[in-house]
């Protein structure tokens, strides 16, 4: 079964990866032993994300719930029932105090990290469930102040929401169908966002204005990552190439080209200097984002690479695969 997604507890000791198998499982970065396994799903785990303290790790699944748990002990905390369908999209808030998750039956719903209980209007001014995609919700993201809340889905429609309480803000319009992926950028003034159009917008999330269109990419953009400095947006596509494009200007800078499949995710080291990019090819790829050069391809994964993410360390690399397998790579400068 395919490992889906994974994600570094804050302090980057703890890596949590979730499994089409139905299980979470954690691993301790330094001996790279599994620590726990968390388990109980009847479904698919879709997504999973660590609250900003590292102590618990939230699930989304098929079977529709989300789940939280300890993640020094794996202890299962609670089960947040409410999803009609697929939760495709789980998220922390900044202060940990809040969890949005996204689901394949349209809506959004944000629960109490503490208590995990819906916010119920009448005790904290947030609504209970956040309606109006019309079709299914693929990815939620707080900005960076935690003021405000992304959403992307079927249908071509971006949503930006109020996450102090839960009213619709506005909705951006620019795709006319197909999942919508979106990111902030790291001041959180903006949202890029890419389609199955292979084009990519950028927003004022102030203003709610469209700012740019960088257009390229031949086919569907899957990925989405900003450089720490925000000064670039790296893109990554299902034409098999990455995009690297200046973020204020809409000014391409440099396509890196070597994957032979679709590139799944795209993401940069801590510096900058570094990008790492999976690929559909069961391949990894790093990039000298300076130059566009290709400095190394790393192989061990027997099917298609889903998922890359870099440590706070930037000298290691996790890497998530349809074979069922969570990797951590060791770079050596």
């Amino acid at each position: 079964m395919g490992v889906i997604s994974a994600a570094f507890s804050p302090d980057s000791k703890t890596l949590a990866s979730g499994s089409a198998d139905g299980t979470i499982r954690l691993w301790d970065t330094d001996t790279r032993q599994h620590k726990e396994t968390f388990s109980g799903y009847t479904g698919d785990v879709r997504s999973v994300a660590a609250s900003p303290d590292g102590k618990t790790v939230a699930s989304g699944s098929g079977d529709s719930t989300v789940r939280l748990w300890d993640a020094g002990t794996g202890q299962h905390k609670e089960t947040l029932s409410g999803h009609t369908d697929w939760v495709h999209s789980v998220a922390f808030s900044p202060d940990g105090k809040t969890v949005a998750s996204g689901s394949e039956d349209g809506t959004i719903r944000l629960w109490d990290a503490g208590t995990s209980q819906h916010k119920a209007p009448q005790r904290r001014a947030v609504v209970l469930r956040l309606e109006g995609h019309t079709d299914w919700v693929d990815s939620v993201v707080f900005s960076p102040d935690g003021k405000t809340l992304a959403s992307g889905g079927g249908g071509g429609t971006i949503r930006l929401w109020d996450a102090g309480n839960g009213e619709h803000r506005a909705t951006l319009f620019g795709y006319t169908e197909g999942t919508v992926y979106v990111g902030f950028s790291p001041d959180g003034g903006t949202l890029a966002s890419g389609d199955e159009d292979g084009i990519i917008r950028l927003w004022d999330v102030v203003t709610e204005e469209h700012k740019r269109l960088f257009i390229g990419h031949t086919e569907e953009v899957l990925s989405l990552a900003y450089s720490p400095d925000g000064s670039t947006l790296a893109s990554g596509s299902r034409d098999k190439t990455i995009r690297l494009w200046d973020a204020t200007t809409d000014q391409h800078k440099a396509t890196l080209a070597g994957h032979t499949d679709r590139v799944n995710s795209v993401a940069y080291a801590v510096d900058g200097n570094m990008l790492a990019s999976g690929s559909a090819d069961g391949t990894i790829r790093l990039w000298d984002t300076r130059t566009g050069q290709h400095k190394a391809t790393l192989t061990g994964h027997t099917d298609c690479v889903d998922s890359v993410v870099f440590l706070p360390d930037g000298r290691t690399l996790a890497s998530g695969s349809w074979d069922g397998t969570v990797l951590l790579w060791k770079l050596v400068p």
